[in-house]
């Protein structure tokens, strides 16, 4: 699927915008300074977005809130209304440990080099690969799971029973 939306010459495109590309990297950003998940690594494409998260709420409310609030702003930006900003569907997929992480984040940092949009993946001005954003995103399953931890409120915290 990947392979097939690199090279897609037609349909919108609107992620290769600057300001769209900017806004979707701070609205991700945003997300976890309110606590719904943990983020690791990310890559905006011309007309798709890759995302390694830790969710700290239900997938499916973190999904609404990021896809709702960005087609909004976006469609704003591009002057228009009442027009789908993304499509339906989304693909999750339950990372099981640190490896599997690793080999996602490695995967999702190098799609577009893998594209031909760029030499390196730290070249990439709007993947979490890029120097500008490295320093705030989770490397780890474990890094994600002692961040969520430490913000986590009430319940269970670090395997005890508050």
């Amino acid at each position: 699927m990947d392979r097939y939306l690199d090279q897609v010459t037609s349909g919108p495109m609107f992620l290769r915008q600057e300001v769209i590309a900017e806004l979707i990297i701070t609205s991700l950003f945003k997300g976890a300074e309110l606590g719904h998940y943990c983020l690791g690594a990310f890559v905006v494409m011309a007309n798709h977005v890759h995302t390694l998260l830790w969710p700290l709420v239900a997938p499916s409310l973190l999904l609404k809130s990021i896809k709702g609030f960005t087609a909004r702003e976006a469609n704003r930006i591009l002057g228009r209304t009442g027009e789908p900003f993304w499509q339906r569907e989304s693909y999750d997929h339950c990372v099981r440990n640190d490896r599997e992480w690793d080999s996602i984040a490695r995967y999702i940092e190098e799609n577009p080099v893998k594209a031909g949009m760029a030499e390196s993946a730290e070249a990439y001005a709007w993947s979490s690969a890029n120097e500008r954003w490295r320093e705030r995103v989770h490397t780890s399953v474990n890094a994600a799971r002692t961040s969520a931890c430490a913000t986590s409120t009430g319940g269970y915290s670090a395997g005890r029973k508050d």
